[in-house]
């Protein structure tokens, strides 16, 4: 029996050590794995990035650094697959030309390009078409920086219960009475259309030609707020009044991130 004892420990002890030796192999595997996925979501990302970039240039709009960010974990695993779930855009600091000399601007521009087709074997040679299912961006356009692309000398936008108001001076009478009114907003072609009504100017007399004068000067508010050109074919599908500025969300479907896109 003394035998037998002696004979098992070494066993158990080889057996021991060979199982630490798998474990530790396992996870610098592992270990290696995940350097080598976030390396080469890196790559792709920075490379991303430099496409959007270039496209701003051509667009004449600028903004910081493009910061990009391919969600999803493992990252090679969806290389292999040909699809990747979400690619996340952020502009900040984004400014493109609305004509007359005149620019929109939004702090920051946050575009997602989701359900992205990219075959392996197009990655590999450039050659073939990469393409997103879907791609939306949301900005907010300041109430200041949309006033001043209204160009109406004093006035003042600002967000009530879920609608934009316009207050601007109004001259009559050879007065100066404060004119306020709920702007209409209507989305069409990529062209948001600002239009005022039921304005409305304290102490101005009720009459006629009082009504025409503030018509009149009504028409001159408004205005269409043509957006520039944004990455990815992106174009303006609807507008929000909220308590920051003017909600902008854009959107387009089945977009090429190739050379047209990306």
């Amino acid at each position: 029996m003394a035998e037998v004892y002696g004979t098992a420990r070494p066993r158990k002890r080889w057996g021991r050590r060979l199982l630490i030796t798998f474990v530790v192999l396992l996870l610098i595997i592992v270990a290696a794995l995940a350097v080598a996925d976030r390396v080469g979501a890196s790559y792709a990302e920075r490379v991303i990035g430099d496409r959007v970039a270039q496209q701003l240039t051509e667009q004449k709009a600028t903004a910081e650094k493009p910061d990009v960010t391919i969600e999803g974990v493992p990252f090679l695993t969806q290389v292999a697959r040909g699809n990747y779930q979400e690619i996340k855009i952020l502009l900040k600091d984004f400014s493109g030309p609305a004509g007359n000399g005149k620019n929109i601007k939004m702090a920051r521009l946050d575009i997602r390009a989701k359900d992205v087709a990219a075959p392996l074997d197009t990655v590999r040679s450039g050659n073939g078409d990469i393409v997103a299912g879907t791609v939306t961006g949301v900005g907010t356009l300041s109430y200041a920086d949309l006033a001043d692309l209204i160009g109406q000398q004093g006035l003042k936008l600002s967000a009530r219960d879920g609608k934009l108001v316009g207050a601007a001076p109004f001259e009559a009478l050879g007065q100066t009475f404060n004119a306020t009114g709920t702007a209409n907003l209507a989305v069409k072609n990529g062209v948001v259309n600002v239009t005022f009504a039921d304005v409305t100017a304290e102490g101005l007399p009720n009459i006629p030609l009082m009504r025409t004068l503030i018509n009149n000067y009504v028409k001159q508010l408004a205005f269409d707020l043509k957006v520039p050109a944004l990455p990815l074919g992106l174009k303006v599908q609807k507008v929000e009044p909220r308590a920051d500025g003017l909600f902008v969300t854009t959107g387009a479907s089945n977009v090429s991130l190739s050379s047209g896109g990306l």
